[in-house]
C-alpha cells in the first residue's frame, strides 16, 4: 500500500469527521471545500429514499443546527477502517460513533460511512461520502 497516500487519506478522513465537532466552539464547515473536489456529493441514506446533496447544500442546515442550541455537545469520530487504493482512486469503509445532545435530550449511535477519494494534481480530495446509522432491525458487525 502507498502509505504516503494512505496517510493523506487519513488525515483527510479525520478532517471530515472533526468539521461537525461543536464541542469546543463554532464549527467551521466551510472548510469542507479544502476536503473534496469541487463537485463532490454527499448522501445521507439512512431513510427510504437516499437525500443527496452538492456541499453547498449539505453544510447550510448543518451549520444552522450545530450553531443554534438545537445540537449540542456534538462530536463523531472514527473507530476502524478499511482503505484501498489503486492508483489515483480509492476507497474507505468507515465505522464511526457520534453523539451529543439533540433538543435537550442525549444520544450516541453508531454507523458506517462509505468514502471515495481521488488523487488529484493538488493532492488527494474526497469525491463522495455516503453513510447509514445503526437503527432497529440495522446493525454493525465489525468491519473484517
Amino acid at each position: 500500500m502507498d502509505v504516503d497516500a494512505k496517510a493523506e487519506i487519513d488525515r483527510l478522513t479525520d478532517s471530515f469527521f472533526a468539521l461537525f465537532s461543536n464541542r469546543d466552539g463554532v464549527p467551521k464547515l466551510d472548510r469542507i471545500f479544502d476536503l473534496f473536489v469541487p463537485n463532490g456529493l454527499i448522501a445521507k441514506c439512512t431513510g427510504s429514499d437516499p437525500e443527496i446533496s452538492t456541499l453547498h447544500d449539505f453544510i447550510a442546515p448543518r451549520q444552522e443546527l450545530l450553531t443554534n442550541g438545537s445540537l449540542t455537545d456534538f462530536s463523531e469520530s472514527e473507530t476502524s477502517e478499511r482503505t484501498q487504493i489503486f492508483g489515483n482512486i480509492a476507497q474507505r469503509l468507515s465505522m464511526y460513533q457520534k453523539s451529543g445532545c439533540l433538543d435537550g435530550v442525549p444520544f450516541a449511535t453508531r454507523g458506517v460511512k462509505t468514502f471515495q477519494f481521488l488523487r488529484t494534481r493538488i493532492g488527494w480530495r474526497i469525491l463522495s461520502v455516503s453513510w447509514d446509522d445503526e437503527r432497529e432491525g440495522l446493525a454493525i458487525e465489525e468491519l473484517s
